[in-house]
């Protein structure tokens, strides 16, 4: 069995922590391949030999797995040199089992891109990447802050103080002030009224019942490290907006774009986080529905003799995703972007809430896709538009009156039935 070859001089990577293994392969006229195979070291000096080594066999095409983190060192010094990487998911490059080493590893990967069946996976630019470095170890800070918070407010409960109960906020003004005096005075009964600001409107009689507790002098220890690394988490998050920020500015264009979309104007950051993931340049997904698909947004296909096996959405956009879904519920409840909440009750109806709110997401990257590609604000017309409407399902009049009478309408200027 034979398979086309679209590729007649390139290379697969096998890479790994410590060595690289490479195999190029080279077709002749005649359809028959030679390969030729070497180890490098993953140091500078063994990725500059190995680049060396491909210009020896003019090979300007490779082919590598995206393995941890391992595959970024390769991928920015290959791409210095000029060389067309192809960065692909470990599950479209994966080998038979049985008969498996290193070597046989990137011979594999290299038959595989040599023949066209490698599905490549989506690489941003040097800027666009390292802006998403930095976005990602903020949304890290972020978890790590909700971790700390949930920490110290297991200190509260199992020290019976019910802060949580009657604050909506326990890490806000009032709640905190409390915090620090239960801290710096422990087991000593206090009055709260003087740390309650005066915008609260629970009453000062249910504060005071919520914090008779007894807080032990361990839970006041690890209670007073929970704090300050919060303190000290929100400092570095601060200080690392500050970089994402300026180093943004020079995509100012194509994010006030962005944040024409419904829900990205009121926090800065989101907008930014949605650019860092798909980049500016628009062209690399030849479909909104590309788009889609590289942020995990839509339905797998699984059928088999007319049976749907499965439609779960796929693990991709972990980083982003959940921005997406944050902002899609909270247009659901818009009464100004209506073309979003009717069709998440159409979709509600029939399959639920969670893929009503996976299909606004799917609605969110579709105008980002069009608007950065038109580079035009968006509106809502596309989406109205776009809707055909079935002639069978048109009412006539007097069909739609008939409609309004079963469900208890009257109609003007028509008698009223005797009962």
């Amino acid at each position: 069995m034979s398979f086309k070859i679209f590729k007649f001089n390139c290379c697969g990577l096998d890479v790994h922590k410590t060595w690289i293994y490479a195999c190029i392969g080279i077709t002749d006229s005649n359809n028959r391949t030679e390969y030729k195979q070497a180890r490098f070291s993953s140091f500078s000096k063994g990725l500059h030999q190995l680049c060396v080594w491909l210009a020896k066999y003019n090979c300007n095409d490779v082919c590598m797995e995206s393995t941890g983190k391992y595959w970024i060192p390769v991928f920015n010094i290959l791409e210095q040199h000029k060389i067309r990487v192809t960065l692909s998911h470990p599950k479209y490059t994966k080998p038979m089992k049985g008969n498996k080493t290193d070597r046989k590893d990137a011979k594999w990967i290299g038959d595989l891109y040599m023949c066209g069946m490698v599905k490549p996976s989506f690489i941003p630019p040097a800027d666009i990447r390292e802006l998403r470095d930095l976005v990602r170890y903020r949304f890290k800070l972020t978890c790590m802050i909700t971790g700390e918070k949930n920490r110290a407010q297991n200190c509260l409960t199992v020290s019976n103080l019910k802060l949580d109960d009657v604050f909506s906020d326990v890490f806000g003004k009032s709640s905190r002030s409390i915090t620090e005096q239960i801290l710096q005075h422990p087991g000593e009964k206090f009055d709260v009224s003087p740390f309650v600001d005066s915008r609260c409107k629970t009453p000062i009689e249910e504060i005071q019942a919520a914090v008779d507790g007894n807080i032990s002098k361990e839970q006041a220890v690890k209670l007073r490290q929970c704090l300050d690394h919060i303190d000290e988490l929100q400092k570095h998050i601060s200080e690392v907006e500050q970089e994402i920020l300026r180093f943004s500015d020079k995509y100012e264009a194509a994010l006030n774009l962005i944040r024409t979309v419904p829900g990205f104007d009121k926090n800065p950051m989101t907008a930014i986080q949605v650019l860092s993931e798909i980049g500016g340049d628009m062209p690399v997904f030849p479909t909104a529905k590309h788009l889609v698909s590289c942020a995990g947004c839509c339905s797998r296909n699984d059928k088999s003799d007319r049976k749907i096996k499965s439609t779960r959405i796929s693990c991709a956009g972990s980083y982003f995703k959940p921005v997406l879904v944050q902002i899609a519920n909270a247009l659901i409840k818009s009464k100004k972007h209506f073309e979003f909440t009717t069709r998440y009750k159409r979709i509600k109806t029939r399959r639920g809430h969670k893929k009503a709110i996976i299909a606004r997401c799917r609605m969110i990257l579709t105008a980002i896709w069009h608007i950065l590609t038109d580079l035009k604000p968006y509106t809502s017309d596309g989406f109205l538009e776009s809707r055909p409407v079935k002639k069978e399902k048109v009412l006539t009049t007097s069909q739609a009156l008939n409609l309004l009478r079963q469900r208890g309408y009257l109609i003007k200027d028509e008698p009223s039935p005797v009962s």
